[in-house]
């Protein structure tokens, strides 16, 4: 009997690192359970990338910003939920990189995953600040700013400097939705069309929403895309399981990068409803038809 203990234990040592989760990109992110915590945290991937969350505690939201920098000018993308001043949490992190790079200023580009009102309530912060561009909030204006001549089929770079990104117009949604691959990091950034949590999807936006997803794996399935990063965390580590709608804590979260497989499986799942959307539950999102507006 010892002899087969020691020979399980050794398979499941051998096994082990091929099961275990794969490593989160990022220390456990501000969740609400603690009796305080601050409004923002900014966490930093490389020397060029930062991701900045906003505190369920100021929004129940919780959205995700992203901000990246190239030689030439700064990108970022989203502006937070409202409920407090999101303009000096940025401001910091650009002074941070400022002073590494021994420059006194960088050009900011200020765009947005889609124009939900919590994904552009700062905005007004930023209108006035000085070398600073705000991108319009409708497709059309998105369209004109990325050069994007035909809405929603073409995909176009946008070059921060050394650092290209792809923009990929993915309505469905939302009619100005988009999202970002960077080369540098190989992230797919994903909005609200996939994170981990509820993916709305309007009532009549089925077919458009399919052809984004389409797109989207067109564009990257060559691109080696080693995460693909949303806008919220609505879901648990438990598979399949979210939080209650408007919950202001978030215990035992879910990490925020998705593998890309996720991407695939929802492509699949969108394909499989044919006409006919429908709730969805998979272990890392949830699929969400949103019923018909009432008429007024």
């Amino acid at each position: 009997m010892r002899s087969f203990a020691v020979l399980g234990l050794a398979v499941a040592l051998l096994a082990g690192p091929a099961w275990a989760a794969p490593k989160p990109l990022f220390a456990p992110w501000i969740d609400g359970t603690a009796a305080s915590e601050p409004q923002t945290q900014t966490q930093r991937y490389d020397r060029d990338t930062y991701v900045i969350r906003q505190s369920v505690k100021t929004n129940f939201e919780a959205p995700f910003l992203y901000l990246l920098f190239g030689k030439d000018r700064a990108l970022l993308l989203d502006t937070g939920a409202g409920g407090l001043k999101i303009r000096p949490t940025v401001d910091a992190a650009i002074d941070q990189w400022l002073a590494e790079h021994h420059r006194t200023s960088i050009p900011l580009v200020v765009a947005h995953s889609h124009s939900h009102g919590d994904h552009r309530a700062g905005d007004m912060e930023f209108k006035d600040r000085p070398d600073t561009v705000v991108v319009g909030w409708t497709a059309p204006e998105v369209a004109a700013f990325f050069r994007i001549a035909n809405w929603p089929q073409d995909i176009v770079t946008f070059d921060l400097g050394g650092r290209v990104l792809d923009v990929i117009p993915t309505p469905g949604h939302h009619p100005s939705h988009i999202m970002i691959f960077d080369e540098r990091t190989r992230w797919l950034i994903s909005g609200d069309t996939l994170y981990p949590g509820r993916l709305y999807i309007p009532d009549g936006a089925l077919a458009d929403y399919r052809a984004s997803i389409d797109r989207v794996v067109a564009f990257t399935k060559a691109r080696r895309v080693s995460h693909v990063m949303g806008a919220h965390i609505e879901m648990t580590r438990e598979p399949g399981k979210d939080y209650r709608d408007l919950a202001r804590t978030h215990p035992d979260e879910h990490v925020l990068e998705l593998p890309y497989a996720d991407l695939l499986a929802l492509q699949a799942a969108i394909h499989a409803m044919g006409d006919a959307p429908k709730r969805d539950v998979h272990p890392d999102f949830i699929v969400f038809p949103l019923p018909p507006r009432p008429k007024p």
